[in-house]
Parts: structure tokens; C-alpha cells; sequence
């Protein structure tokens, strides 16, 4: 090849990448793919606050719908003249591409990770009132109950596909229980289900649910992960009395495919110094949350695991939408 071809292929390429590229003059925007008010929304705009000064003017824009999969699918196929970023989650990447039979992106393929914000637990809650009427205190004591009355009891989630349906439904499998789902349209109102007494459990973020439990309307049985937390260091495992049983949420932020890797390492050095900014980390604090260390390639990795661990799961528990 030419000296004057190998020129022209390199301009073509580039030219190729620019028009892939977002628009490095157009403000940023983070897209939530829930309901304002979750921690993911609040994760968010304490991000977009801390990473503003070196990014520029950043909004939050709440897209829920369909488990995370509306908000995640505008940003996959974000145009050039569109900056947008995702904050993505374990559902939107992980659980969800393994639920619906139409997805509407490839989680895997058509995303760059930029930095993992947070790995929470989820915590299984329930009302307090009702709890200490049914003479429920532990998990041991749920099992018992749901066990001696099948079919009567009903747990809420904060949508169909989400990990707290997810995690549910790992705990009726593995407990040999049955119980009714009522999903409704994001954590708050299924909080609001359980306060009233519409739902008898919930498994929830633990940041969201925190509130409740620290001013003692919910009672935690237990958290989602092999180990406690120090938010609730009192409160056990689940797998304790319910063996095999571990399940995190996790939360980060996405870029399109698309995104030049120089972008990429620019956003994610803004969006981790924002995290980890005095400011940020007493924000995060005050949400029981503590922010993580992994950006690019560790956080790929580490969706790529995820999402092979939630495949296998899924498909042996044969989890479905209801």
C-alpha cells in the first residue's frame, strides 16, 4: 500500500471514530433508569455536584421504565450530538438481559464501564407493628411462618425483574416457601406497601431502607451478603440460617460503546475523584454507602462476571417476569 492510501485509510478511520464519538461541547448528562428519589438517583447527583468542576455543567435525567431497561437502552444508543452516561446496576446489566425475552441492547457489548459507584446489600425488611404481632423476629421465625401459612403472605418489590424480585425469589427456592409478588413502580412506594401492611416483606436496597429501620417503623432480618455491615452490624447474614443465599447490589457508571477511550479515562478519573472528595464520601456515608475503587477494566471485569453468575442463577432457579 501507497504512503498516500495508508494516509487517506488512517483519515477514514479517524473520521470514523469522530462520528461515533459524543459531542466533547454538549453538556453532560447522567440518565437514571428509575424513579427520582432511589440511590441511584442520589448517587447520582452527588456525582454530578462533585465531577462538575472538571466536566462541565452535568444533569441527572430520570428515565424509569421496564426494570431500568428504558433508561439503559437510550443511552446504548445515544447519538454523537447526545453526551449521556447511564447509571447502570446490577439489574440493568446483569439480571435483566437474562429475564425479558426481547432485550432491547447487548449489556456486554454495547457499553463502556467507567467506575463502579457502589456494592451495597440488599436487606430483607419487614413492618415492625406486624412483625412483633406475628411473633416474627428472625429469619428462622419468617420461614416458619411462611411455611405454616402457604400462599397467604405476599412480598414487594420495587418493579418485575428487579433485585429485589430477584431476591425474593432465590429465598422462596431455597426456604421451600410460597408467597404472592406485588411489584409496584420503585422502592419507595413498596417501603410504603410494607409500612402499611399491604406487603409482609420486602428486600431492599439497603441505603434506601435505612431510614426506616434506624427510626424503627421496619425491623431487618437480615442482609443479602455473606457478611454483615457496619451500617447494621447487629443484623445477621440471611445465609446464616438460609444456606446459599448471596445476593449485592451494585451501581456504576456507563458509557456508550462508542465513547473514545480518552473520554472514557477522563470521565471515569472525574467521576472517582467526586466519589472519593471529602464532600462525596460524607454524602455517600450518610447513605450507609461507602464508594469503590474500580474503574475501566476492573469494572468490566467485573460485569462480565456478574453477568454470568446471574445467567446460570436465573436459569437454574427458572426466575421469570411475572
Amino acid at each position: 500500500m501507497s504512503l498516500r492510501s495508508t494516509l487517506f485509510s488512517t483519515l477514514l478511520a479517524g473520521a470514523a471514530t469522530a462520528a461515533l464519538a459524543q459531542n466533547p461541547s454538549a453538556p453532560l448528562t447522567i440518565v437514571v433508569p428509575y424513579p427520582a428519589g432511589g440511590p441511584l438517583d442520589t448517587s447520582a447527583r452527588i456525582v454530578a455536584d462533585g465531577a462538575a468542576a472538571q466536566l462541565g455543567s452535568i444533569t441527572v435525567e430520570n428515565k424509569p421504565g421496564a426494570g431500568g431497561n428504558t433508561g439503559a437502552d437510550q443511552v446504548a444508543k445515544a447519538g454523537k450530538t447526545s453526551n449521556q452516561v447511564l447509571m447502570g446496576a446490577v439489574a440493568t446489566h446483569a439480571v435483566n438481559p437474562w429475564l425479558y425475552k426481547n432485550f432491547p441492547y447487548n449489556a456486554l457489548k454495547d457499553f463502556k464501564p467507567l467506575v463502579l459507584v457502589a456494592r451495597t446489600p440488599n436487606v430483607l425488611v419487614v413492618n415492625a407493628e406486624q412483625a412483633a404481632k406475628l411473633g416474627i423476629k428472625t429469619t428462622p421465625d419468617l420461614v416458619q411462618y411462611l411455611k405454616k401459612n402457604p400462599d397467604q403472605a405476599k412480598y414487594g418489590s420495587g418493579g418485575n425483574g428487579s433485585i429485589g424480585h430477584i431476591s425474593a425469589e432465590m429465598f422462596k427456592s431455597l426456604t421451600n416457601t410460597r408467597m404472592g409478588h406485588t411489584p409496584f413502580q420503585g422502592s419507595k412506594p413498596a417501603l410504603a406497601a410494607l409500612e402499611s401492611g399491604q406487603v409482609l416483606m420486602v428486600f431492599d436496597n439497603l441505603a434506601s431502607a435505612l431510614p426506616q429501620i434506624q427510626s424503627g417503623k421496619l425491623l431487618a432480618l437480615g442482609v443479602t451478603t455473606l457478611s454483615r455491615n457496619e451500617a447494621l452490624p447487629k443484623v445477621p447474614s440471611i445465609n446464616d440460617s438460609v444456606q446459599g443465599f448471596n445476593v449485592s447490589t451494585w451501581f456504576g457508571l456507563f458509557a456508550p460503546a462508542s465513547l473514545p477511550d480518552a473520554d472514557a479515562r477522563r470521565y471515569a478519573n472525574a467521576f472517582s475523584a467526586a466519589m472519593h472528595s471529602p464532600a462525596g464520601k460524607e454524602k455517600f456515608k450518610k447513605m450507609g454507602i461507602t464508594p469503590e475503587e474500580l474503574t475501566l477494566d476492573g469494572f468490566a471485569q467485573l460485569v462480565r462476571s456478574e453477568n454470568s453468575k446471574y445467567e446460570f442463577l436465573i436459569r437454574a432457579a427458572k426466575i421469570k417476569i411475572d
